[in-house]
Parts: structure tokens; C-alpha cells; sequence
């Protein structure tokens, strides 16, 4: 079989062919294969859970693909909350007559991003819908794991006087998906940032003693988080545009298409609100992991009224809103 039938999803021998040929086998886990209605996880204490789901178009681009992004999408929402991520659950809406080679590639690619983030993908779901009902795939993770953090960072606690950090350049994500979907091309190749984060939360969580606020900024970007993280703990949030890290092929781009890289979504970044004195601390961590060399100090939290403003490289000052549309559809 080189395309998926509707009969792969029926629950029948199509179906149980499907899930030990191609998800059993990339997959492999004690816990996946025994075939229950349900995982029994050894997990204690506070635990973390977050639900997403993937309708990403095109499925493949520049630095990544729709499976990818399904593990490091939900292991990074989990991780946001001090927490170490441990196990998956994966649930595919797949259209009738995609390429079977393409779903094991998708899969191939899962299973290397959930060994490389260290968690199981323990539990899943595949339903199969008539062609045309899906545009290809769609993917659903659930993630769980245990916190580490003790209280857990969470949107409600910046405080004025907290430094915002952002682990590095944004707006990659956002940009090599609107390249990719229209055909675009520049000097500069633009790829997708996605990553898994968890490491690099635990390598902030040891360097300092307290963590505030925990985020990842996808849909909406940079700005929408900040927005979101003001009116959850009230506070004013002020940040200084030129310390803002943006690649020049991505400010290019944007300016080129109309865009905002403060806007667009990232998929291997966080912000991190720490208290002032633990500022260079915190920065000291995420620059010294992989994945933060390029982090910056790009704000401050300040008692005021809920929003955020920006102040320009030429000193005047500026209110950002949330993102207001859609900038860019079907982003993850």
C-alpha cells in the first residue's frame, strides 16, 4: 500500500496494520505497544498538561515539518510551566490517499524530536477522513509532565522590577513558513527555529532561584505574548525595540512583505520574566545552552497599567497591541 484508504481507519485489520507497520515500529515504547485504552504512567506529584493541535501548511518546510513541530510544540508548552516534559499523546486526522512514505517520514521525524526531548509518546489515535476533509494531516499532542519549580513559573506572577528575556532570534519560524507556502526565495535561506526548549528551561531553573514567568511565543509572536503576560499579572511591560534580536535576512523579509517579525510566530524560543537581580544570572544561562547562545535582555516589567510599550532607536515611545487578524494562517 502506498497511500492511505479510508479502511485504515475503520479500527479493523487496515487499521491495526497501520498502527504495528508504520507507528508501533518508529514509535517503540513498553508503553505504546501494549495495546491498552490507555497508558498507566509512573508520574507523582504536580503534574503539567497541554493539548495542541497542528494544521500546519505546507506539512514540510525549512527546518522542520508537521511532526516535528507537533513534539516540540507541546513539550515546550509543558516545559513553560517549570516542568520536565515526560510523555506524549499523539492523535492523526489523516486524508484519504496521502502517500504512505510521507506519513512515515512524518512519523521518522517525531520519533527523533521525542528522543532528542527525552519523553514517550505513549498513547494515540488515527482516524482516516475522505479525501479533501483535511488537507492532508492534521496532528493532536497532549503532553504531561512533572514540575520541577516550586511555585511554577506562570503568566500571573511578573512583578515590577523583572528583567524580560528572550532566548534569541525571533521571527524565524513565521517567515520560513510564508516562504515556503508562496515560493519565495532570499540570499539568505530563512529556517524554521522549531526546537525543543525543556533543556533549556531546566538550565535556567537551576541557575537562579526564583522564575517568574515562563513563555513561548508562538501565534501572535513576541508582542502578543508580552500583551498576554501584562494583563495576566498587571503590569506595564517596556521594551527597548533595538535590543529586540532579529536576523537581518528575516527583518528583510518582513520589511519586503509587509510583516512584523515582533508578530510572527516562533517555535524554539521563550521569554523568561526573572526578578532584577537575577537578570544577568538568567541570561548567563540561556546564553551558555545551544539553543539561547543569542538571548537578550530586551525589557522591563514596571507597575502601570496593563500593556506593553515599546520604546524606539530613536527614543520615542510606542503602545504594541496584541495581533489583531490573522497575520499568517495555518502557522502551526
Amino acid at each position: 500500500m502506498d497511500r492511505i484508504l479510508l479502511d485504515a481507519g475503520s479500527g479493523g485489520k487496515a487499521s491495526h496494520r497501520l498502527i504495528h507497520d508504520l507507528f508501533f515500529r518508529l514509535l517503540d515504547n513498553d508503553y505504546l505497544t501494549r495495546m491498552d485504552d490507555a497508558a498507566l504512567l509512573p508520574v507523582s506529584g504536580p503534574v503539567a498538561v497541554s493539548t495542541d493541535g497542528f494544521t500546519v501548511s505546507p506539512l514540510f518546510f525549512p527546518g522542520g515539518d508537521i511532526g516535528a513541530l507537533a513534539v516540540h510544540g507541546t513539550v515546550n508548552d509543558v516545559a513553560m510551566l517549570g516542568a520536565r516534559p515526560r510523555f506524549l499523546t499523539a492523535a492523526f486526522i489523516i486524508e484519504e490517499g496521502f502517500l504512505v512514505a510521507d506519513l512515515e517520514r512524518i512519523v521518522t521525524s517525531m520519533a527523533k524530536a521525542a528522543k532528542e526531548a527525552g519523553v514517550l509518546v505513549v498513547a494515540g489515535d488515527t482516524k482516516v477522513v475522505p479525501k479533501g476533509a483535511a488537507d492532508g494531516m492534521f496532528i493532536t499532542t497532549t503532553g504531561i509532565g512533572e514540575v520541577l519549580a516550586q511555585p511554577a513559573p506562570s503568566g500571573h506572577r511578573a512583578r515590577p522590577g523583572d528583567a524580560v528575556l528572550v532566548s534569541g532570534f525571533l521571527g524565524d519560524h513565521g517567515l520560513a513558513i510564508m516562504a515556503s507556502r508562496e515560493g519565495l526565495s532570499f540570499d539568505v535561506p530563512v529556517v524554521s527555529d522549531c526546537a525543543s526548549l525543556n533543556g533549556l528551561v531546566e538550565a535556567v531553573l537551576a541557575a537562579v532561584p526564583e522564575v517568574h514567568v515562563l513563555r513561548d511565543p508562538t501565534r501572535g509572536g513576541l508582542i502578543t505574548t508580552l500583551n498576554e503576560i501584562a494583563a495576566q499579572s498587571g503590569v506595564e511591560i517596556q521594551v527597548e525595540e533595538a535590543a529586540v534580536p532579529v536576523r537581518p535576512e528575516v527583518a528583510s523579509g518582513c520589511s519586503f512583505l509587509g510583516l512584523d517579525p515582533l508578530y510572527l510566530a516562533n517555535e524554539g524560543k521563550l521569554v523568561c520574566l526573572v526578578p532584577e537581580a537575577h537578570g544577568d544570572a538568567a541570561l548567563a544561562a540561556l546564553r551558555a545552552h545551544p539553543l539561547g547562545r543569542h538571548a537578550a535582555r530586551i525589557g522591563t516589567a514596571k507597575a502601570g497599567p496593563s500593556r506593553v510599550v515599546i520604546t524606539t532607536p530613536l527614543g520615542g515611545q510606542r503602545l504594541a497591541d496584541m495581533l489583531e487578524g490573522e497575520q499568517l494562517p495555518r502557522i502551526c
